[in-house]
């Protein structure tokens, strides 16, 4: 078994190994028999060797030679995070160069998004998960922050929009995909201001599936609001107690093209908010975090990568191999071969 998803998702202790007193706990105490012969017992960390190399069966299948190395796997984000905590950043002037590997987080970000941070010495962050020992880069403790949902945000703000239609009717005439022509008509409609003003107005909460981390919450939902502030004098002011400024929050009607646009970037920074929260917890546990390194579908969108860079302060590194996930399956099978003596 891998150490990685027993560590992670099975309750393991990569120090001490099963606890039966947890499995008799909740009632599966038939688990604990003959030494965890159903959940396995044999534990191996990211990038050792398994048994004889690639069975005949499964060399059949996949048109290769039998025996070739198999390395113990990682979980799909994890072996993202391996794939891009390690870009070399020589010569780039980043705050991380010549730093320990520990002041960068990993940020793979999708569908919905994992927050990537080792330490060399148990970091309990609240809201965040771990530490857990040598699962993503042997002999480092991992925190794993995450949003449960961000990819999937944006695109259920931007398909449930009554624009939506126009949009990607726009979109395949330009030959693009909605999300660069909604990049495209940001920088249209923002005229001389930088486009991150657009949504001083309009803030989304981003919690539409709960929060992992750092809340830890999964009852919270999420939210829209427009707001905006009233000076004194303005049509529609009233004398308040608080003073010359008065806020008025509601929604309108508005449903066209820079109405989706401008929902679409609101809630791109909410999610880079929702990061920023995220690093702002670990750094109060004990991390020190310096860049962030961006893998995954939405690092692909230069939106998505500036807000995160904007909103959290921090430089954005993006590797020139995109696909790190890959990267880190491949670190793990040149460990396995040999041809390297460990991950690192």
């Amino acid at each position: 078994r891998s150490l990685c998803s027993l560590v992670c998702k099975w309750t393991y202790s990569a120090e001490k190994g099963w606890d039966d007193s947890f499995w008799k706990m909740v009632g599966l105490e038939d688990l604990v028999t003959d030494n965890y012969s159903k959940i396995g017992n044999q534990v191996l960390p990211p990038g050792a060797s398994l048994g004889s190399g690639l069975t005949p069966e499964a060399a059949k299948d996949l048109g290769l030679p039998p025996g070739i190395a198999v390395a113990a796997s990682l979980i799909d984000a994890h072996a993202g995070g391996l794939g891009v905590i390690g870009a070399d950043v020589k010569g780039h002037g980043l705050a991380c160069e010549g730093q320990p590997v520990t002041s960068r987080l990993a940020v793979i970000c999708g569908t919905s998004s994992c927050h990537m941070g080792i330490s060399k010495n148990p970091i309990f962050v609240p809201g965040v998960w771990g530490p857990y020992f040598s699962a993503m880069v042997p002999g480092f403790w991992l925190n794993e922050g995450g949003q449960s949902v961000t990819g999937k945000l944006i695109d259920h703000m931007v398909q449930g929009h009554a624009a939506f239609p126009e949009l990607q009717a726009k979109a395949t005439a330009r030959g693009q995909s909605v999300y660069a022509y909604l990049n495209s008509h940001l920088d249209l409609i923002k005229k001389a201001q930088p486009v991150g003003f657009l949504t001083v107005d309009l803030h989304v909460w981003p919690d539409f599936h709960g929060n992992r981390s750092p809340l830890a919450d999964l009852t919270l939902k999420g939210m829209v609001s427009n707001s905006q502030f009233l000076h004194e004098g303005e049509a529609g002011h009233k004398p308040s107690t608080l003073g010359s400024e008065q806020m008025v929050t509601g929604l309108k009607l508005s449903q066209d093209l820079d109405d989706l646009a401008i929902l679409y970037l609101a809630t791109v920074q909410a999610i880079a908010f929702g990061t920023r929260l995220i690093i702002e917890a670990m750094e109060s546990a004990g991390h020190s975090i310096s860049t962030l390194f961006l893998c995954g579908g939405l690092s692909k969108n230069p939106l998505f990568v500036q807000m995160h860079a904007d909103i959290t302060g921090l430089p954005v590194v993006l590797s020139q191999e995109v696909e790190s996930v890959l990267v880190g399956a491949a670190v793990l099978g040149a460990c396995a071969s040999g041809d390297f003596a460990s991950v690192q």
